[in-house]
């Protein structure tokens, strides 16, 4: 977890998301894929810094946004402007694609 990460939760995830770019990554602890795209998240976050939001949400602990938003996989990274969901992707990807996915809705 680096400073330029957010920790979403029930309660703050609306606020969060509602201005600008936010990249959201689903995930769970329990899950190898999400771990291995732990590292990736890291990495948008340091070089988005500023321009767009990346966040992470623990589907275990924060189940009520898990539910509103119906991920039913892990991961699940969905793509929001201005509050709204414009792209979801499930399972691992490599930097490369979500660093295009942002870039593109900046």
């Amino acid at each position: 977890m680096t400073e330029n990460e957010h920790i979403l939760t029930d309660d703050n995830f609306e606020e969060s998301i509602k201005k600008g770019v936010a990249l959201v990554d689903f995930y769970a602890s329990w899950c190898g894929p999400c771990r291995m795209l732990a590292p990736i998240i890291e990495e948008l976050a340091a070089h988005f810094s500023g321009k767009a939001l990346i966040g992470k949400l623990d589907i275990d602990s924060e189940q009520k946004t898990a539910m509103k938003y119906r991920v039913t996989s892990v991961p699940t990274v969905i793509l929001f402007k201005e509050g709204k969901e414009v792209q979801r992707v499930i399972g691992l990807r490599d930097a490369a694609t979500l660093k295009k996915l942002i870039q593109e809705n900046l």
